[in-house]
């Protein structure tokens, strides 16, 4: 039984790490939950215990921001955002500026897959209006959202499970991560400017396109749900409560159905997390991992200093993906100290940024794009998303050194 436990288990994240099974149309969520049916199947894992290895908080703490921002979204606030970017901006290296820091910006609180989900093709609109080369900006919104949802523990799901598995204080790790965020902002916007300074040099057509229509009353009352949301997390009631009731009040509306908000719920992506919580639950009931961690122990190879999370964090992410790799760490390790938890959540998002295909954020930028009409290629990502990465991570790691975090 070990053996089939330890080869379905390495199956799943070689499948993380290809994307898909090679001549079937079955992506990632597909793999982990077709291989935690068999563990389930074959006794790997008793079904009186799959309740206990799926952390359901988690999974209702995404879905409650995710109603949240459907709401946002259905008021036209993205569409008139990334509008107003391509309006505002005279000159092209203010409209990326622009793009950076609201995506950003956004990114920390309103979950960055949804963000770019929704300001993508609008951006796109406003662009070609404009006669620029779109792929600095929409690599810009790419690295803004990774960069910027490294700031809170709302921002990403990686960092929504670390910080509910964790036990990490919202408030505590948003003091310790927004400046290591800012400068990653910062960061993104100097390698793109560089390394597109051609195409930032062109200047841009006048806009004539008619502004998107948003519904101002609806926006604030998101707004005020938010500022509900993120004050509830400074009190004793659970986060995933927090949500769940914010959640609940957005629901009730005259005009948007609920089946309409509930329906932008991403299934796919919490069953993804549920899978894989069986996945390595399983594997963990096996004890090698617990041997092996007890191992690295052993030779001072523990990821517990900034000099290995670091290298761990980028092999991890962006081979089988920052959302399974922390499923798997938080999984196989346990009693990370929370300095680590830290450092973790900013350094897995951070590394995402490396290549295309290293976050989900940056595949939905691309894919969205090219239904667009923009083709953003590996390569073309890889010009600013490697130093941008490289860079992001070593001040993160110095950050997390001289703060006291964690140990060099």
């Amino acid at each position: 039984m070990t053996s089939l436990i330890i080869v379905l288990f390495a199956l799943t994240y070689v499948g993380m790490a290809l994307g898909r099974i090679p001549g079937l149309k079955v992506d990632r969520t597909g793999i982990a939950m077709i291989a935690a049916v068999v563990l389930v199947a074959v006794g790997a894992m008793p079904t009186g215990e799959i309740v206990g290895a799926i952390h359901f908080p988690t999974l209702l703490l995404m879905g409650g921001l995710m109603i949240l921002s459907a709401r946002v979204g259905a008021a036209g606030f993205y569409d008139a955002v990334a509008s107003w970017i391509a309006r505002q901006a005279g000159r092209p290296l203010r409209l990326l500026a622009l793009t950076i820091a609201i995506g950003g910006l956004l990114s920390a609180l309103l979950v960055n897959d949804i963000v770019v989900f929704a300001m993508t093709p609008p951006l796109c609109a406003g662009l070609a209006a404009r006669r620029l080369d779109p792929r600095p900006f929409l690599f810009g919104l790419a690295a803004a959202s990774n960069a910027g949802s490294a700031a809170t523990l709302i921002g990403n799901p990686q960092n929504i499970m670390i910080g509910q598995v964790g036990g990490v204080d919202f408030w505590w790790y948003s003091a310790a991560a927004s400046v290591p965020a800012a400068v990653a902002l910062a960061v993104s916007f100097g390698c793109i400017a560089l390394v597109w300074r051609k195409s930032l040099s062109a200047k841009p057509a006048a806009l004539v396109v008619d502004a998107p229509a948003i519904d101002r009353r609806e926006t604030a009352l998101c707004m005020v749900g938010l500022l509900a949301l993120l004050a509830l997390f400074a009190t004793p009631l659970p986060r995933e409560i927090s949500a769940l009731l914010v959640a609940a009040c957005l629901v009730v509306s005259r005009r948007l159905p609920s089946r309409q908000l509930l329906d932008e719920i991403d299934l796919p992506l919490l069953l993804l997390f549920a899978a894989l919580f069986v996945v390595n639950a399983a594997f963990a009931r096996t004890g090698l991992a617990e041997e092996a961690l007890r191992g690295l122990a052993a030779v001072g190879l523990l990821p517990d200093r900034v000099s290995l999370l670091a290298p761990l964090a980028l092999l991890l992410s962006n081979t089988i993906g920052n959302v399974p790799a922390v499923v798997m760490i938080l999984e196989v390790w346990r009693g990370i100290p929370e300095g680590t938890l830290i450092g973790l959540a900013m350094l897995s998002t951070f590394a995402g940024n490396l290549v295309l295909i290293g976050s989900l954020a940056n595949l939905i930028v691309a894919e969205r794009a090219s239904a667009g009409g923009v083709h953003l290629s590996l390569r073309d990502h890889a010009r600013a998303g490697i130093p941008i990465t490289l860079v992001s991570m070593l001040l993160a790691g110095l950050w997390l050194w001289l703060g006291g975090f964690m140990a060099l």
